[in-house]
């Protein structure tokens, strides 16, 4: 094959690429892919597919590096693929491919180099296995992607038979070498294919392919030639194909599928969105329980759905429920010794703001005069004896800690606790119940 053949076939290509471009963009760009989900798997996708090209060898690659020899012939080579996709971004490929490649030194001084002028192998069969890696899988301007370039890696073997022809016009063939032995016809060799391409959507189930191969091949007698200019020798397949998809119509195909497009039109599902609305309302709720609780009418520090007492008058010291707090009742301290028994309210330790001028009085006197004090706590009959007890003490401890806290030693004052001991009313009346409910002091 020369160069004009070359690029007949190139022009073919050509126009092969612009017709798939063609139909790929004549599709509807707002076809929906069935009913797959960002998160769904595999199982949802058609992800098997197998594909036919052919093309042209050549022992040059695209980025140069050193040859056995000077010009290059282009033949031809055909192949088939078998691919998993695994993934929105890359698959396995298997790739079982033939052809020829061949060569010459026509302008090399004297028509030869390393004393061979030329060479043609044949390749009996190569095989590889190739991860695949879409580098375009994300389309933001179409619902469905209709081209996809890609890179390939992987790993294979080819069997292959060299011939070479020297500059004395001898020629060396290796099926003559290898004999009758249908296993020696061939040298069998590892290599490394690494390529790039691009793929054009033609319908649901096909795609035309346009791709470029570079092998890499472990051993320097791929053309027949042994020489130390370079260590490993290297060929070229630069091809054209067609991809046929496996499976079930009613699936998309995972290669062509944007998972941008899926993204969005989960967003878009009916049932999300009925569910976003009912969240949004439930948010609602709660915004205007929030602001319901942090409204305060009458401004006294209680909001409103906790205000038992609304309309407060400004100023107006409350407790937790909105209500006013009991104003103590101004006591004439004159009058008072500081033994009056200290009163508490039922089931109740804490002293009454009315028992501070009492306390206050009986501190006085125990700070300048010295002195021990005993404090007999007591509690009406309601509730268990044990109980009661209990109580009472913690009635007596009550007084005692406010009488330290104004400055009395802990050890002029002993409290303790009588339980139901020592009424001075009846039990039977709520007066004399309230009457009993006490701590009283004595000097000791």
């Amino acid at each position: 094959m020369n160069y004009s053949t070359l690029k007949r076939g190139l022009a073919v290509s050509f126009v092969a690429l612009m017709g798939a471009t063609t139909l790929a963009s004549a599709q509807d760009s707002t076809m929906t892919t069935s009913s797959a989900k960002v998160f769904g798997g595999r199982g949802q996708y058609r992800t098997w597919s197998i594909g036919v090209n052919a093309g042209v060898m050549s022992p040059f690659l695209v980025i140069g590096g050193s040859n056995d020899f000077t010009n290059q012939d282009v033949n031809l080579g055909y192949g088939v693929s078998l691919k998993k996709q695994l993934g929105h971004a890359f698959g396995l490929e298997g790739n079982i491919f033939r052809g020829k490649v061949s060569g010459t030194n026509k302008d090399a001084p004297g028509g030869a180099q390393f004393g061979v002028k030329e060479f043609e192998t044949e390749i009996g069969y190569s095989a590889d296995l190739r991860g695949v890696v879409n580098v375009a899988t994300v389309d933001f301007l179409r619902r469905e992607n209709s081209v996809n370039f890609f890179v390939t890696a992987g790993y294979g073997l080819i069997a292959y038979a060299p011939k070479s022809t020297s500059a004395a016009g001898t020629v060396t063939d290796w099926k003559d070498k290898a004999g009758d032995s249908r296993d020696k016809k061939y040298v069998k060799e590892a290599y490394i294919p690494v390529g790039a391409g691009v793929k054009f959507k033609v319908s649901d189930r096909v795609a035309f392919n346009l791709g470029y191969t570079m092998h890499f091949i472990d051993s320097d007698n791929f053309d027949g030639v042994y020489a130390k200019a370079t260590t490993k020798d290297k060929f070229s397949y630069g091809y054209a194909g067609l991809e046929f998809s496996l499976g079930s119509s009613a699936k998309p195909n995972l290669d062509w599928v944007n998972p941008l497009a899926l993204m969005y039109d989960e967003l878009k599902d009916p049932s999300l969105r009925q569910e976003v609305e009912a969240l949004k309302n439930r948010v609602s709720n709660v915004e205007k329980s929030v602001e319901d609780l942090k409204k305060d009418t009458d401004g006294d520090g209680v909001s409103d759905q906790f205000d038992k007492c609304p309309g407060t008058p400004a100023g107006t010291a409350v407790d937790g429920s909105g209500c006013p707090l009991p104003v103590a009742s101004v006591v004439d301290t004159a009058n008072v010794s500081g033994f009056e028994p200290v009163q508490f309210e039922f089931n109740s330790s804490v002293l009454k703001t009315e028992s501070y001028p009492i306390l206050d009085k009986l501190s006085s006197g125990l700070r300048d005069n010295g002195g021990k004090l005993t404090l007999n706590g007591y509690a009406s009959s309601e509730g268990t004896a044990a109980y009661n007890m209990k109580l009472s003490k913690d009635r007596s401890n009550s007084v005692k800690t406010y009488l330290v806290n104004s400055g009395v030693n802990s050890s002029q004052v002993v409290a303790k606790g009588n339980g139901e001991a020592n009424p001075i009313a009846s039990n039977d009346t709520e007066e004399g119940r309230i009457q009993n409910r006490r701590v009283e002091s004595a000097r000791n």
